[in-house]
């Protein structure tokens, strides 16, 4: 039994060995290996996943400069209040402050939530300390302050606010602080008129 099963098992190979010979053999099996058609839809396949995603990385960045580009003109915006005594003339704290911030970025920021708005005189501009609050585990650690001086005071308004970012290709992202977002800093370091 075994012995028949076995040649039975040889002569089937040996039949379907014979009749793919004959199918590669003929024409029609020829233009099937030739035909070319779908090949467009196969590369655009393997493309499609880094090309999309390399868009993605484009209109990321986009919408990060735009949003530093506001945060930065908000900024300079602000320190002309402090500067030119019109904070101080209309008696502003640090939530009237902020409230002035926000009335000047757009939908871009969730500015009464997530912005940081810090506000501190100097002696001296060498003083002025510009650099990240941001400790070894990526958190930023500062405590927003009101302080705009008087007449004269050297004074350092920063805007801060950290930026969702969705794409990171390769470990190439923008996030550079914890929870995988983008720490925008918009600076203006000035001295106040004499507005008195």
């Amino acid at each position: 039994m075994n012995r028949g099963a076995s040649i039975m098992r040889k002569n089937f190979k040996k039949r379907i060995l014979a009749i793919a010979a004959r199918l590669f053999r003929s024409t029609a099996a020829k233009r099937l290996i030739r035909q070319q058609d779908g090949s467009a839809a196969v590369e655009f396949a393997m493309v499609a996943a880094p090309f999309i995603a390399v868009l993605f990385a484009i209109v990321e960045t986009s919408i990060v400069f735009f949003a530093s580009q506001t945060l930065e003109a908000a900024a300079a915006d602000s320190a002309r209040l402090v500067m030119t005594g019109q904070a101080d003339a209309q008696g502003f704290d640090a939530a009237k402050f902020k409230a002035a911030v926000c009335a000047k970025v757009y939908a871009i920021f969730d500015c009464n939530g997530a912005m940081l708005v810090d506000v501190r005189t100097f002696n001296n501009f060498s003083s002025v300390d510009t650099g990240k609050p941001v400790d070894a585990q990526g958190n930023v650690n500062l405590t927003a302050q009101y302080q705009a001086g008087g007449p004269g005071d050297i004074v350092l308004v920063r805007l801060l606010y950290q930026y969702p970012v969705w794409v990171n290709l390769f470990g190439f992202g923008l996030a550079n602080v914890s929870g995988g977002k983008h720490l925008m800093i918009a600076t203006s370091a000035f001295r106040n008129e004499p507005y008195k």
